[in-house]
């Protein structure tokens, strides 16, 4: 039996992606295993949850370092160490420099609060209200070296209520990232997906537009063919 695909996930917070992550591959619906939780903050939730489930832990802080690229020479030691197929940032909040990118370009994602190209950087649920959008959602995309640029493989969208306030915008959308992360998770370990320059090629087919959660892609990461909608 050939081994499954091995995902080491980078969080600094909660850790509430990495625990959806982890449910879909009990539940069988993600076929990977988890190399390691690691984080840059000793009081992160999400360390805590994966040393609850067995999964190995590292924490990197970058106060111990002299600077950002002893930093991330450590962190990449640090993933290396795991080898593994897939490095997947669920809140790590931290800006990647050049070198570490490179090092996983085209096999390192990110999951950003926001429609991208729409709202890159922080504070996406206050900037979607200040703008007056109708519309919101979360992104999965491809981590390159400028800050929420990558291509963007999927995207699952909502509706901006009139009553909407930063906080119950981000309240409805974590369960919706909750169901795009491991679908897409699922699409990469199911089909060839490849990023090549600004472009993501499924299959050697390039798409025109990131997938819809719910349109182009189900919960399972299959892809919904026009017909089948």
């Amino acid at each position: 039996m050939s081994e499954q695909p091995r995902l080491v996930v980078l969080a600094s917070g909660r850790g509430s992606n990495f625990q959806a992550i982890l449910n879909a591959i009990k539940q069988q619906r993600l076929a990977a295993t988890l190399g390691a939780m690691i984080s840059d903050r000793a009081g992160a939730g999400a360390l805590e949850l994966a040393a609850n489930q067995d999964v190995d832990t590292v924490c990197i802080e970058p106060r111990h370092f002299s600077g950002r690229d002893d930093y991330e020479k450590a962190l990449m030691t640090a993933i290396d160490g795991f080898a593994p197929h897939w490095v997947v940032l669920a809140g790590f909040m931290r800006v990647l420099g050049a070198n570490l990118v490179h090092h996983y370009l085209g096999r390192m994602i990110n999951i950003h609060p926001s429609l991208l190209p729409r709202h890159r950087g922080l504070n996406t649920h206050r900037r979607v209200l200040e703008a007056g959008e109708s519309d919101h959602g979360a992104s999965v995309h491809f981590v390159t070296p400028a800050l929420d640029s990558g291509p963007v493989i999927a995207q699952v969208r909502m509706r901006v209520a009139e009553d909407d306030t930063a906080d119950t915008l981000a309240d409805r959308l974590l369960p919706l990232e909750h169901r795009l992360y491991p679908a897409t998770l699922a699409l990469l370990l199911d089909h060839r997906v490849e990023l090549r320059d600004e472009d993501i090629c499924i299959d050697d087919q390039t798409i025109a537009a990131p997938l819809r959660l719910g349109r182009d892609l189900d919960d399972d990461g299959r892809l919904v063919r026009p017909g089948e909608r």
